[in-house]
């Protein structure tokens, strides 16, 4: 069997963080996905999926994402079902996400949170001389 959903989207909201009893991180969100087909004449539909992220994906998402942003989401759909107030049964359902990326380039997101960067340092030309070299003794023992 196999249970696997990748989305893309915008969030509704910033992610909301919560710590569990059991000292764990978890993120709960709501993605907004356009549909793909469109009946001509008619308005773009898109669903809200609601969403959880875990430890360190919920971390990640609460330094990184903000409303508005777009994110592709990897993971799995599951299904809780519970009782209301009322005693009625009622059944929800979520993406549990294992993986988040950036949907867009960071020069086109908002920078209401700040963004960690790593930018490589351009490779610099050595200043190497002929003087620099030894000569080392041929004594015909070498490997190849």
């Amino acid at each position: 069997m196999l249970n696997h959903i990748t989305i893309m989207g915008r969030l509704t909201r910033d992610p909301e963080i919560k710590v569990v009893g059991s000292g764990i991180t978890v993120a709960q969100f709501t993605v907004a996905v356009d549909r793909d087909y469109q009946k001509e004449g008619t308005e773009k539909q898109t669903d809200f999926i609601d969403c959880r992220a875990w430890r360190q994906t919920a971390e990640f998402m609460e330094k990184y994402f903000s409303k508005g942003m777009m994110i592709v989401a990897e993971g799995s759909l599951q299904c809780r079902k519970w009782q209301d107030n009322e005693g009625n049964n009622r059944t929800s359902w979520f993406v549990n996400i294992e993986k988040v990326y950036f949907g867009e380039p960071k020069r086109e997101r908002s920078e209401e949170k700040p963004y960690t960067t790593y930018a490589r340092e351009p490779m610099r030309k050595p200043d190497i001389s002929a003087a620099d070299f030894v000569d080392l003794p041929d004594d015909g023992d070498l490997p190849f």
